[in-house]
């Protein structure tokens, strides 16, 4: 029966009043507990709508000093802090600096972390949160699956390039939390995955196992890290999460664009029972405010799962992120690697 509780708790919101209250007593958490967070300073990719939103008005909420938003529309990016001033006082708008970014574009995207890194003396929080949706396969200008280089790929060079920052704040006796967005999707990635090359992430699998695919590779992302990261600096914390079914542009718009007429399940038959997005964004501040653990995959509330076998399997994470060194820097040699990216740096 609990299985049940926690099945809806995690996925369900909106007309299933208190369903996050059906989550064990031990993994209760709700956005009012998010601890005040003056003083710190924060950088949220897909910050100005859907989940990244909902973490980025908690953020803002319980004070936090400085937020970087990392997105790609201008337009989005004016409503959200236009919401934030109207909804929190321009005090708090004033906090945020929207930084444009295609983090497919990975020269693009290091650089725009070294400039972040040079505005600050301190990082307490990097929520790895934008991603292409369920949509159908394209490649990035770099050539790779647009999944795995805005998902996976471009992450993993935004967070290298914030590390030393995020080090230096951890020896001063400061908690860092990084949070990978992940999604019980992962279970859906193919079968024969292995991480083993280029040619394997380039083959088309269908939209919602490419998905899953570049969801997988965020848990093993953040496991990675725990083991070569936290291990080496205890108070700096990796951890990646599930939302939910939210209410999005992703689950409203752009699940016609792989789905045009079967997507109306999502975006119409599912509308009732999807989570807002500060529903969604609640696993997501649990892992950015408040776990003390590493290494863990969260769901809503605050429920520890397993996840999928491949999520657990640390020889197929060491592949994806040797795979992952080597395209990086073959990609981006001239641009990037040659000029001492901290790419392997952990």
């Amino acid at each position: 029966m609990q299985t049940i509780k926690n099945t809806v708790a995690e996925n369900l919101g909106k007309f299933v009043p208190g369903a996050h209250d059906l989550a064990p007593e031990d993994s209760q958490f709700s956005l009012s507990q998010v601890p005040d967070l003056s003083g710190k300073v924060a950088v949220v990719t897909g910050g100005s709508e859907g989940i990244g939103y909902g973490c980025t008005h908690t953020l803002l909420a319980h004070n936090i000093s400085k937020l970087f938003i990392l997105s790609l529309e201008a337009d989005i990016a004016d409503e959200a802090i236009a919401a934030i001033s109207s909804e929190l006082g321009s005090e708090a708008a004033s906090k945020v600096e929207w930084i444009p970014c295609d983090l497919s574009d990975w020269e693009q995207t290091g650089q725009t972390a070294f400039n972040i890194a040079k505005k600050v003396d301190r990082l307490d929080i990097l929520i790895n949160n934008a991603g292409r949706g369920i949509m159908t396969a394209q490649r990035a200008k770099n050539g790779i699956d647009l999944h795995m280089a805005t998902n996976h790929f471009g992450h993993v060079v935004l967070t290298s390039h914030l590390l030393p920052k995020m080090k230096h704040t951890a020896e001063k006796g400061d908690t860092v939390r990084i949070v990978n967005l992940a999604s019980n999707l992962h279970e859906q990635t193919p079968k024969e995955t292995s991480f083993e090359s280029e040619e394997e992430l380039n083959k088309d699998y269908g939209a919602q196992p490419q998905y899953g695919r570049s969801k997988l590779a965020a848990i093993l992302y953040a496991k990675y890290l725990a083991r070569h990261l936290t291990s080496k600096y205890p108070n700096i914390l990796a951890n990646a999460t599930h939302p939910g079914i939210v209410d999005t542009r992703q689950s409203t718009q752009h699940i016609h664009e792989a789905f045009p007429f079967l997507g109306y399940g999502m975006s119409v038959g599912a509308q009732p029972f999807k989570k807002t997005q500060f529903e969604g964004a609640v696993s997501t501040m649990f892992a950015a405010t408040t776990t003390k653990k590493s290494g863990q995959y969260i769901c809503p509330p605050a429920i520890v799962e397993k996840g999928s076998d491949k999520a657990n399997d640390d020889e197929m994470g060491e592949r994806l992120m040797d795979l992952t060194w080597k395209i990086v820097k073959e990609k981006t040699r001239s641009q990037s690697a040659e000029k001492g990216c901290p790419f392997k740096e952990a």
